[in-house]
């Protein structure tokens, strides 16, 4: 029980091992590890960098997988937009059919890695003060802990609700070893408060490194305070509000920009530049990035990764409910359903389905069978439709949230929306969000806040509970949360868990 603990919360000697294993980007490079020590390992402004890399290593954990799928289809599956031919991934399936359980191991990758970041930043902001070091720069590694902490906790309050919440480094002697669930606006509190002084930092507002920026965490409020306004806060119009100020501090910068092709949202040549403000961050050959066998096909022979496992792809009638003349839905944009064969390039497999280009390293997947292309955690067309949704509902539709609605349509192009009402206008934002950011773990958060979901058949939105599928099973309030891992219950009696399972 303490080994899991251990894991779980990342005691001061684990972090110890994470700083040396984070290599992907210019700014995670490895570091000898003969000379740090317990005593001595806070004491330098390069030892505070490393407990700082060390912090964005969870955000690669909950991308990989192979034939027993990946975490981060669980986000993909609970919306019922995403069908697979992997049947042996039962995590995947259990999800999908809406019979998911405590044991699901998806739910229990994104707790531990969730709260191994936690854990690495409560030694870092609690350690980094006290050493002597440039002060700007302890500022700015500050800011990028605390950015790091809140994204965690952000995606831990969504996910499962009530929660722990540790903002200090733990042992196994720590009156929060086995720490009661804390109440979600009080977590939400704490994320305000993290962003809040990561924002006056003294970041850059961009760069190309990959590491936090003032626009990623400018972006992340901006998302933050409209989940606020809608449920399960429900704080409504001043959280509106804030959350239209921060997307416009991000778009009035002009340090970003919709990329002019799709293409370049799936061209690692693209990492950390325009679109991309946010990202994980991965090398091939030496990190590289591991979830493009999930993307392929099931054994069609089309890349050349031996595994080829077809686990997750678009429902058609998710495709079906964009409109005619989309372009995101035209071949080899968001989707493929055709490609070459690997044993003969000028030979074209029909696929069978609507597979996700988005996510697809084109050299990787025709040579070389390991990718460098990044995950986005935050884009610039998010920033943009938060800033429509939520001025939307302060003002009404101006002429600003319309242009901010269609730069997203012109590049679909798509007709230009004006004249719309309030209702209309927030809608229409609704469903450009739900195809322009598709399969990007963002839709089933939107479904959540808003207690609304795209009935694909009829274009229309509706009640969150009662929704159902167009492959059959229903939506319930149970699946507004996933359930707390059954291995956190057994280990903490203090952990309540959600209602349904």
């Amino acid at each position: 029980m303490k080994n899991s603990i251990k894991t779980r919360f990342g005691l001061f000697t684990m972090a110890f091992s994470l700083f040396l294993t984070t290599g992907c980007s210019d700014f995670l490079e490895e570091s000898d590890p003969t000379n740090i020590t317990a005593e001595s390992y806070f004491a330098t402004a390069e030892h505070a960098e490393s407990a700082v890399i060390s912090i964005y290593s969870s955000l690669r954990s909950v991308r990989g997988g192979s034939y027993g799928g990946s975490p981060w289809l669980m986000l993909e599956f609970a919306t019922g937009l995403a069908d697979s031919d992997l049947g042996q991934a039962d995590n995947s399936n259990i999800i999908r059919n809406l019979t998911n359980t405590s044991d699901n191991a998806y739910g229990k990758a994104y707790w531990d890695s969730s709260y191994k970041g936690i854990a690495n930043a409560n030694l870092a902001i609690a350690n980094i003060p006290d050493i002597a070091m440039d002060e700007a720069k302890k500022n700015r590694l500050m800011g990028e802990a605390r950015f790091l902490r809140a994204y965690y906790y952000y995606n831990l309050v969504r996910i499962f609700g009530s929660v722990p919440l540790i903002t200090d480094p733990i042992d196994l002697g720590s009156e929060n070893l086995y720490a009661s669930p804390e109440s979600v606006e009080n977590i939400y509190a704490s994320i305000e408060e993290d962003l809040t002084l990561a924002e006056a930092s003294g970041l850059p507002f961009n760069d190309t490194t990959g590491k936090v920026t003032l626009g990623a965490v400018k972006s992340l409020l901006s998302s933050v305070y409209l989940t606020m306004a809608g449920y399960p806060l429900q704080k409504g119009n001043e959280y509106y509000k804030k959350a239209a100020d921060k997307a416009k501090e991000v778009i009035d910068s002009d340090q970003y920009s919709l990329f002019p092709s799709y293409a370049d949202l799936h061209d690692p040549a693209s990492n950390n530049i325009g679109e991309n403000i946010f990202m994980v961050q991965y090398e091939a050959f030496v990190d590289p990035s591991n979830w493009q066998p999930l993307i392929i096909p099931y054994n069609m022979n089309i890349s050349a990764y031996s595994e080829q496992t077809g686990a997750i792809y678009a429902n058609q009638n998710f495709i079906q409910s964009y409109e005619a003349g989309d372009k995101r839905v035209e071949e080899k944009e968001f989707y493929y359903t055709t490609y070459t064969s690997k044993f003969d390039r000028n030979e074209t497999v029909v696929l069978g389905g609507y597979f996700l280009y988005k996510h697809f390293d084109i050299v990787a997947n025709l040579e070389t069978a390991s990718s460098d292309l990044n995950w986005d955690l935050i884009r610039y067309a998010e920033v943009l439709l938060i800033y429509a949704e939520a001025q939307n509902e302060i003002s009404g539709p101006t002429i600003e949230t319309e242009e901010a609605l269609n730069k997203i349509r012109r590049r679909a192009e798509l007709d230009e929306y004006t004249g719309l009402g309030k209702e209309q206008f927030r809608e229409a934002v609704w469903k450009e969000k739900w195809h322009e950011l598709s399969y990007e773990n963002v839709t089933w958060f939107d479904m959540v806040r808003l207690r609304k979901a795209l009935n694909v058949t009829t274009g229309n939105f509706e009640d969150f509970v009662g929704h159902k599928f167009v492959y059959g099973p229903t939506l319930t309030a149970r699946e507004l949360l996933f359930p707390i891992p059954t291995d956190e219950l057994r280990n903490n009696e203090n952990l309540v868990q959600n209602p349904g399972y």
